[in-house]
Order: structure tokens, then sequence, then C-alpha cells
């Protein structure tokens, strides 16, 4: 690929003199776009689970928005291709991004919060997308390298349950991730693949930065007395036994499915519920393991650290 051929901050795709460099000059190329773009994100973060249903979106939607509250330039990348909610559960789910002369421009959400979502490029919500590996590795990258996120404190990624091809996509294309959050309930089923979620992160050197238990609990709404509808401390015991720090436990509220189906995450609907002062614990977790890892790296906002 000789240098007077290749246009640097242009996508191999959309370059006229492509045909020119062998596949792994693309793939270098391509590369170096991917990390310019991603300079600009001070913390990427995946949060997983090993297990479905966990409510592993609702956690990382909701730590989005605490985290924005506390005055962060917070972003999240919806990696869970067959089953994309993070747009629905933002209130975006009708939006479509603007595509400019230089990328993608992701969909502003309420409170700051900027999503990149394959379900805003769906015809209609009840698409199915049927693809292998390789093309939702290449949605990956684009995802990464041609939207324009600009300076942002925290990318969150939300991954798909288990350990499969979107999570080794993006630490393959990202090099560096800053860390994991393994969200995961009570019961043992859960836990179970939760720690295989923590192998995983461990295999593949990225940093652990925690534990979350959700639905641990719930406060009845007549006696209000704590049940433990899924036990409780499974999360815990789980984060002791492997040696990765527990951020908190998230209790369940019956709001909960109203304001995610309605698009108004919990924690700003109800800013004084338990709930939402378990997210605040949590983010505040978050942030002091990162300053403890990370003393040199400073935020775009100067707020974070009072989360």
């Amino acid at each position: 690929m000789k240098e007077d051929n290749c246009k640097k901050d242009t996508s191999c795709d959309e370059c006229k003199q492509t045909d020119k460099c062998s596949h792994e000059e693309k793939e270098a190329h391509e590369q170096k776009l991917l990390q310019k773009n991603m300079e600009r994100v001070r913390y990427r973060f995946m949060v997983l689970s090993g297990k479905g249903g966990v409510g592993k979106s609702t956690v990382a939607v909701n730590l989005a928005v605490t985290l924005s509250q506390e005055g962060a330039e917070v972003g999240i990348i919806d990696a869970d291709i067959h089953g994309p909610n993070i747009p629905k559960m933002m209130g975006v789910e009708s939006v479509k991004p603007f595509v400019s002369s230089e990328g993608f421009i992701p969909v502003m959400a309420k409170h700051g919060i900027k999503v990149m979502s394959i379900a805003f490029l769906l015809r209609t919500q009840d698409d199915a997308v049927i693809w292998r590996g390789p093309l939702k590795h290449s949605l990956i990258k684009q995802f990464l390298s041609e939207v324009l996120w600009e300076d942002l404190d925290y990318l969150i990624f939300d991954l798909p349950p288990g350990t499969g091809d979107e999570a080794l996509s993006i630490a393959h294309l990202l090099k560096r991730v800053d860390g994991a959050i393994v969200v995961t309930t009570p019961q043992e089923v859960a836990v179970l693949d939760a720690r295989k979620s923590i192998t995983f992160c461990q295999r593949l050197n990225i940093p652990l930065i925690g534990v979350v238990e959700n639905m641990s609990g719930m406060i009845c709404p007549h006696c209000q007395k704590e049940i433990d509808l899924f036990k409780k401390g499974g999360g815990v015991r789980a984060a002791k036994e492997m040696g990765v720090p527990f951020l908190g436990r998230i209790p369940l509220d019956t709001g909960m499915v109203e304001s995610t189906d309605s698009g108004k995450p919990f924690v700003a609907t109800y800013p004084q519920s338990q709930v939402a002062e378990a997210f605040r614990s949590i983010a505040k977790n978050w942030v002091t393991l990162l300053e403890e890892r990370n003393p040199s790296r400073k935020l775009f906002s100067k707020k974070v650290g009072s989360v």
C-alpha cells in the first residue's frame, strides 16, 4: 500500500485505490482507523453475563444513566446483535442514526447518552438477524471505527449472554478493554454461568471490575418486608471464591418492568428508590476501582469522581 495511494482517514470500502492493496494492508489500515477513533474514549467496558434473563441490559442502561447524571460523557454500543434491546430501553427505538461524510452519528438519547445498535438499521422491529460470526465481527468493527463517538468518559458494551463471537470480536478489535462487569442473579444456576464469564475475562486478560447481583431481594409493596424471590448472596459468594470485587446488589422493584418497557430508565424515573441508590453505590464503587487502577488517566468530566 503506497502512501500516495492511501487516503489515511478513509475506509478501504470507500477508497478507489483499494484494489492495489493486499488483504493484510487493508486490515492494518482499518485497524489504524479504529484505534484513532477509540483514542477519544477514556474507558471501554463490557457488561456481560453467562446466562440470559438476569437483567444485564437493564444494568447497563441504568449504570450509564447514573454515570451521566453525575456529569460523565457516556456511550452505549448494543452488541447483542440477535436481541438488540437498548434502543427500546432508552426510548429511541424509532430514531435512525444520521450518516455524514465522515461516518455514522450515534443516536443521542435522553440524559445525553450516545447509542448505537443494529436495531436502528433494521427495516422493522420484527426483523431477525440471521448472521454467522464473520458478519457480526464486521458490524462491531464498523461500530468502533465508523461511528463518530467523539470524547467519551465511558463506552459501555452491552453483550449477549455467554462468551461467544461478540465478546471475542470486541476484545480482538479494541486490543485494550478497560474492564468488565459480570451480572448475575442470586440462584445457583445463574451464578454457575456467571463464573464462566469471569473465567472468560481472566483468560483474555480483561480486568474484572466486579460482579453485580441483580434481582437480589424485593421489598413487598404491601407489608414492606423483604422477600428473597431468587435467594440472596450467590453473586457475593462467586466473587469471593474467584477473587474478584463485588460491586453491589440491586433489589427487584415492581416499577422496573413498566419503566423499561416505556423507554424511561428506572434510575431517572425513580431517583429516590432503593434501586436507584443501589446503582449509585455500584457506580461509586466502579469509579473508585478505576481511579485506583488508572491514577494518571483523567476523565473528560470533573464531576464523575463525586458519584
